[in-house]
């Protein structure tokens, strides 16, 4: 492969044709900064689906399979350098492990597989170094996220106590499965969303949030998980107890059937010196709050109060919203750097979640549904 350092990287999608939400934000956010386009495409299950989706996003070349895309694209001089996954949960395992073996970097959506197994596989595979594996847990890349991180890492709030972390929704309020909404079948169907949904899909965010931000690993949960909606197969809402590695407790909640929320993921951390509040509804504004009277520090995203962390992932002058594409874009923009390095043949940085996160999370979903299971036993992670 000529001149990686001085062409835009070819990028190829899997998954994320017609009526997908999630492909159409990875297109935009891989291209966002002008390093990366996409080529090539295996979008849909569906040949017709796949070629007309391909088409409208003028893909220059269409897959029916992800297998023979994998297998093409190796082949090709002009090949792709990293592959998206932007299937359904069931297929993210091997549509990674063909690309992977392919030699060809990959950059998932989370969770990274539909079982813990499949996770610890991927991880293997990654781990020999050959290729790449990123995840896209995006709200790591917003710019007061790593601000709060780095706080949190320099000793600002004190010793860590207590982290209190939501995500919220309301849009499976109704059994909108059985109307054959799309979004809605697979993320409640066991057979392609894995064995939950609420905790799968969204807190699994929440939990690596908390991660990211703290530095502390969650060691244990106490978990109820519940589901609402009549009929439904999987969990809707839950509500659990943490323990933290590093002696912090915590609290995760997570519902997508919270009347009248949208996405309402936020995080709370308190220690010994001060605390720290972000809400991605609000995704500018960090609040730093210190004890006793004294008032709260309102932190914004672009001003000079912020570190060298967030402004690293900052690309637009105070006052202008930076929101959910452009934290996508972020981890693309670290990803697809490291795909560089890897073609150049230096040392990669990965400043983007990984594979070890994406087996943490399976964990954290097995430990979550045994332990509701167990009637809310503390369960290790």
């Amino acid at each position: 492969m000529s001149g990686p350092l001085l062409r835009k990287l070819r990028a190829g999608i899997v998954g994320g044709g017609r009526g997908a939400f999630i492909g159409s934000v990875h297109r935009i956010a891989s291209q966002l900064d002008g390093e990366a386009v996409i080529v090539a495409g295996a979008l849909s299950s569906d040949p017709q689906n796949a070629r007309e989706s391909a088409a409208e996003w003028y893909l220059p070349r269409s897959y029916d399979s992800f297998e023979t895309m994998a297998s093409a694209e190796a082949a090709r001089e002009d090949g792709i350098d990293f592959v998206i996954v932007a299937t359904p949960n069931h297929l993210h395992f091997p549509v990674a492990k063909a690309f992977l073996d392919a030699g060809i970097h990959v950059m998932c959506d989370k969770p990274l597989a539909y079982a813990r197994a499949q996770a610890e596989e991927l991880a293997s595979i990654a781990s020999r170094g050959s290729t790449l594996l990123g995840l896209t847990h995006n709200y790591t890349g917003y710019p007061l996220v790593r601000e709060a991180r780095a706080r949190v890492k320099a000793g600002e709030i004190g010793q860590l106590r207590k982290v209190l972390v939501e995500y919220n929704q309301d849009w499976l309020m109704e059994p909108l499965e059985l109307g054959g909404q799309k979004q809605a079948a697979w993320r409640t169907d066991p057979a392609r969303a894995g064995k939950s949904c609420c905790v799968g899909d969204i807190g699994t965010h929440a939990a690596q949030l908390l991660e990211f931000i703290s530095g502390q690993r969650i060691q244990a949960v106490c978990a109820e998980l519940s589901t609402f909606v009549a009929g439904r197969a999987l969990d809707d809402d839950a509500n659990m107890l943490l323990r933290l590695d590093g002696g912090a407790r915590g609290t995760l909640v997570c519902s997508q059937v919270a009347c009248g929320e949208e996405n309402a993921l936020a995080i709370r951390l308190y220690g010994s010196k001060g605390g720290l509040e972000w809400r991605q509804q609000e995704p500018n504004t960090l609040i730093f709050k210190p004890p006793g009277a004294a008032p709260w520090q309102i932190l914004r995203t672009g001003r000079g109060e912020t570190g060298m962390a967030a402004a690293a992932a900052t690309r637009l002058p105070s006052g202008h919203p930076e929101g959910y594409l452009e934290a996508f874009a972020v981890l693309y923009r670290n990803f697809i750097a490291d795909v560089r390095r890897k073609l150049a043949g230096v040392p990669t940085l990965g400043d983007y979640p990984t594979a070890e996160d994406g087996v943490r999370g399976l964990r954290f979903i097995d430990a979550a549904v045994a332990s509701s299971a167990s009637g809310a036993v503390w369960t290790p992670v």
